[in-house]
């Protein structure tokens, strides 16, 4: 029994290592059959993949023409912008330096100290005055503002569609949003502006806006209708694709825009919306006072402006003809200020036409009396000529007329 155990302990001890390589070879090609085959448990296939080597990343895959083409006019963009902004500050450093140049050369031409002194006082009363106008300009404007946000007409900007739209369109709503803006803050009767949906990439851009946390306005991440679900009776969604026509502005409706920017890719989305949430949808009565030459559709900041002038004159005809610009609107349909501007104009280009008529007379007359000198000067000149000609001729024939004498003698 010892010699048995002995030699079983000689045999597992003369195990080689080539045995034992193939036999870890043998486990690993078993551990990958198990993880091809759908028939072993999800820890054998763990296990098998755990094991076996990191398999090589797909290759990228090459972009298209128009692809190419939309990052290569995006690069240029960046860097005509780049270059722009650099020139600009650029100017403003020439221009300071220029200013401070004279200033110093101002300061020198001076003779005495005491004209220095009044000349650096009343150059600091005109900054604080200055800054005294800001200062008041300011509270005003606060005043306003805290006003509107009482008793002023509420105006929601509804931003929940930034996934519809490309970069290049985000920016020019972005730019949109920050003309209504800076027009709600120059009016005398302004409007409570909101802006709901601020969340994701629109937020992110919007949030680059310098001194945006400091705007008097409602910023919401929720939707409109979270935001403004205890008052969803007087939410009235402004689009062109609607029936009803707004013939007045009412103080307890709360009017939403649709923050979209979209070349007319996504029509009637915002009609859609409105009918999807419940909610009353209107459009502005511009086909009642002029002819648009394509669509009703306008900008975001130009509906804005509409609503606001409405609110200051009451009267939509000169809202419209004061914010939408003349290439939008047809010639054949003109507006009596159009048409008022252009008799000033038809009355100015007559007058013109009758001076440049007059001129046009004075200079004909002119070059007629040059004309008439011309003639007499050339009719002298060919006087002296015959009276020269005829002078020769007849000092020519007396000559002759001697010559035949002599010869007769």
């Amino acid at each position: 029994m010892l010699k048995k155990l002995a030699r079983h302990l000689d045999l597992t001890i003369s195990f080689s290592r080539p045995h034992l390589n193939t036999f870890s070879r043998y486990l690993s090609h078993s551990h990958t059959k198990m993880a091809d085959d759908p028939t072993t448990t999800p820890s054998a296939a763990a296990a098998a993949a755990a094991t076996a080597e990191p398999a090589d990343l797909a290759p990228p895959q090459p972009l298209s023409k128009s692809a190419q083409k939309k990052l290569i006019k995006q690069q240029r963009y960046e860097a005509k912008k780049a270059e722009k902004k650099a020139e600009v500050k650029e100017h403003k450093m020439r221009e300071k330096e220029r200013k401070r140049k004279e200033w110093d050369e101002k300061l020198a031409n001076m003779s005495s100290e005491e004209e220095k002194l009044k000349l650096i006082e009343s150059r600091k009363g005109v900054r604080k005055e200055r800054m005294e106008q800001r200062s008041e300009e300011r509270e005003k404007k606060l005043e306003r503002l805290s006003w509107a946000k009482l008793h002023g007409q509420n105006i929601v900007i509804d931003l929940e569609f930034s996934h519809l739209m490309t970069p290049n369109e985000l920016n020019s709503l972005i730019q949109q949003i920050m003309y209504c803006y800076a027009v709600n803050n120059r009016c005398t009767s302004p409007g409570h502006l909101w802006l709901t949906g601020c969340e994701g990439n629109m937020g992110s851009h919007l949030n680059r806006i310098p001194g945006f946390d400091k705007w008097l306005i409602e910023k919401e991440k929720q939707s409109y209708i979270e935001a403004l679900q205890d008052q969803k009776e007087n939410l009235v969604y402004l689009t062109a694709d609607a029936e009803t026509i707004l013939d007045d502005l009412d103080p307890k409706k709360i009017y939403i825009i649709g923050g979209l920017v979209d070349r007319n890719r996504w029509k009637g989305l915002t009609m859609k919306k409105a009918e999807e949430q419940g909610v009353q949808a209107a459009k502005l009565p511009i086909g009642n006072y002029l002819k648009m030459s394509s669509s009703q559709v306008l900008t975001v900041n130009q509906v804005v402006e509409i609503l606001l002038r409405y609110l200051e004159m009451k009267d939509w005809k000169a809202a419209f003809f004061q914010v939408i610009p003349q290439r939008k609107r047809c010639d054949t349909d003109l507006g009596d200020h159009d048409k008022e501007l252009e008799g000033d104009g038809k009355l100015e280009n007559d007058s013109c036409a009758e001076n440049q008529k007059k001129m046009k007379l004075s200079e004909t007359d002119s070059e007629g009396s040059e004309r008439e000198v011309e003639n007499g000067e050339n009719v002298k000149d060919n006087v002296s000529k015959l009276r020269e000609d005829t002078d020769s001729e007849a000092s020519k024939r007396e000559i002759e007329v001697d010559k035949s004498e002599k010869e007769d003698v």
